[in-house]
């Protein structure tokens, strides 16, 4: 641990190569040494309300936008030049201007490389993909994604996008785009289908109000690319962003305060294998 963080009073957990520091994100990741982690993939408090075990999400906004450049900057200075960080950030129809908000208190800090939606579900033609969150309110459309924001300190940092593609329809594409040599695989874009399905208690969402699944955590850092990497959550919940860099064979450290939650990151990380999309939900659930 220290190559991470100089602080040796965090208190620290680790299951099956991935790091839960307990603690303050900001003040935890403070103690921590420049241009350490590779890939940063995390969804922060969204200033809503959101009702955490140990968190007031209820700041005054000027407060919180502050707040969270200060998180930014933090994240800049230990990730690595050419890192990347994935901010998933959820959309409200209560609150639209959120999303726009978070992202403009990160641009002095960071370019926006990628912008990626996350569709929960969607609808093409007739038939209907996912779940579609029931709302009362006559001025609302139903609110089918989230965003999923690539940020880099250059805007020029390579990715794998191939890690993440989707074969050719067309077969005879393959070698009409590169030469008899490529594989059968294509840009999948930035439009990322990954549905979920609702659970009928907390204990499905693993006790937290606002995990996402897995695989949406698996693609950040399959786009990234590369091996062998160091993978932080500042804001790990439930252990989501350990359990894809465990999947994938990556070093994670996640930064959680309230002690329940790392508790339950740690159970999660503890299983062998482990993948359970199918039981977590977005924020807006």
């Amino acid at each position: 641990m220290t190559e991470i963080t100089k602080n040796f009073d965090i208190l620290q957990k680790q299951v099956a190569e991935q790091t839960v520091l307990q603690g303050d994100s900001l003040e935890t990741m403070q103690t921590m040494a420049d241009d350490y982690f590779d890939v940063v993939v995390t969804s922060p408090p969204y200033n809503i309300g959101i009702k955490y075990a140990s968190y007031d999400d209820k700041l005054d906004q000027s407060e919180y936008l502050q707040w969270m450049g200060a998180i930014f900057a933090e994240v800049a200075r230990i990730m690595k030049p050419q890192g990347s960080f994935f901010l998933n950030i959820g959309n409200q129809n209560k609150y639209p201007w959120l999303t726009m908000d978070i992202l403009t208190a990160a641009r002095p800090i960071f370019n926006l490389q990628n912008n990626i939606v996350w569709a929960k579900s969607l609808s093409v033609g007739e038939k209907s993909f996912g779940h579609f969150k029931p709302i009362n309110s006559p001025r609302y459309l139903n609110n089918n994604h989230e965003s999923v924001f690539h940020l880099t300190k250059s805007g020029t940092v390579v990715v794998d996008r191939l890690a993440v593609g989707v074969p050719f329809m067309d077969k005879s594409n393959i070698g009409r785009f590169g030469g008899s040599g490529r594989p059968d695989k294509r840009c999948a874009g930035n439009i990322w289908h990954i549905p979920y399905q609702t659970v009928q208690s907390k204990t499905g969402k693993f006790s937290h109000p606002a995990a996402y699944p897995v695989e949406l955590a698996e693609r950040c850092i399959r786009l990234h690319g590369g091996s062998d990497l160091n993978v932080l959550d500042p804001f790990i919940g439930s252990g989501t962003t350990l359990l894809a860099a465990k999947n994938l064979g990556h070093r994670g450290v996640g930064i959680e305060m309230d002690e329940g939650y790392v508790n339950i990151a740690r159970k999660r990380l503890g299983v062998t294998k482990y993948n359970d999309n199918a039981k977590e939900q977005s924020h807006d659930d």
